[in-house]
Order: structure tokens, then C-alpha cells, then sequence
């Protein structure tokens, strides 16, 4: 994922005790009660990764990169994450992906998108249909969820695939980056 005219950033979830594992420690976004859709969402865990992400928005702004020109995603818990920090709290960035990821049925998103009245950031999603730790339908629901909220929102499934990334979904996520950030309008940026 390198871009001749992109900056790209991949940051690295703290060390946390995570919940599923039984209060293990683990390089993870936020805590979850356990690993499910239906179950309250831990929000002061993903409300504190909002605010030191915010900091590495604000980081790239101060360094002359305009928010319109960010994008951000991540795979699993980081699709996760990259939702709630783009839909809660910078719905002027330029997009979001969402890799094998999914947000809860009860999701602070979905309660703040329904206050929204603003344009939102596109969504970019890729999901496996053989995922077993995150299903298939957990994602397309959260697709749906947010498409109903305004959110313009496209979902590429890939049949066979488990909680993994393939070549395939890299090449069609490097399309859409381009597509979101071509290299016309950062030469015009500068």
C-alpha cells in the first residue's frame, strides 16, 4: 500500500486487557464484552481511542494535509474504530474502510447518524462469507445500517474467505483510495 502521492499512516492498537480473553492483555482498539453483535458496546474503551486518534488527525491538519484529504480504515476491530471515529466524531474526512469488520446492533453510530443532517464520509467495506469470527452478517448488517443513515456505502464480499485479507480486496481498496484521493487534486493542493 504504497501511494507516490498518499501518506500513509498505520498505527498500532495499544496493549489492553481484552475482555474475550478473559482479561488478557492484547493489541487491541478497544474492549468488548465479548465478541458479538448484540451486546452493549464498550464505549469508554472506544470513546478514549477516538480522542488519541483524533490526535494523529489533528497532527496531519497541522501539517498542511487537508481533512477532506483523509482517509481512514482499518481491518477488524480497526474497520470498527475507523467507523466511530469518522461517524461520531469527523464526518468531514473523505472516506472510511472497513475490512472484516462490523459495529454492534445498539452502536453509538447509529445514534448519532440519526441526529446527522450533513454530508458523511464514504464507506468502503470487503468481508469474507466463511468469516467465523466476524460474520458475514454482522458486516452486511452494518452495511445496511448505515446506508438507511445516509451513509453512501458500498460492500465487496468475497466468497470463501475467512477473517483474512486476499489480493483482491487490497487491489480493489487501493482503487477506491485512488478514486477517493486521485493525484490531480493533490498536485492542485499543494
Amino acid at each position: 500500500m504504497a501511494f507516490q502521492h498518499i501518506k500513509v499512516i498505520y498505527p498500532t492498537a495499544p496493549a489492553r486487557p481484552y475482555t474475550p480473553m478473559k482479561g488478557t492483555f492484547s493489541t487491541v482498539w478497544f474492549d468488548r464484552y465479548k465478541i458479538s453483535n448484540d451486546c452493549p458496546e464498550h464505549i469508554e474503551s472506544i470513546d478514549s481511542m477516538c480522542r488519541g486518534l483524533t490526535e494523529l488527525i489533528n497532527d496531519e491538519i497541522k501539517n498542511g494535509i487537508a481533512k477532506n484529504r483523509i482517509l481512514i480504515g482499518g481491518f477488524s476491530m480497526g474497520g470498527g474504530m475507523a467507523m466511530h471515529l469518522a461517524y461520531r466524531f469527523h464526518q468531514d474526512l473523505a472516506g472510511v474502510f472497513a475490512l472484516s469488520s462490523f459495529l454492534n446492533k445498539d452502536s453509538a453510530v447509529y445514534q448519532t447518524l440519526k441526529k446527522n443532517k450533513s454530508i458523511l464520509p464514504e464507506l468502503f467495506q470487503c468481508h469474507g462469507t466463511a468469516d467465523e469470527l466476524v460474520l458475514y452478517s454482522w458486516g452486511e448488517e452494518t452495511n445496511m445500517m448505515l446506508k438507511s443513515l445516509g451513509v453512501s456505502t458500498s460492500l465487496h464480499t468475497f466468497p470463501n474467505l475467512n477473517h483474512e485479507l486476499n489480493r483482491t480486496e487490497i487491489e480493489k481498496l487501493k482503487t477506491w483510495i485512488l478514486k477517493k484521493l486521485p493525484i490531480e487534486a493533490a498536485e492542485t493542493n499543494e
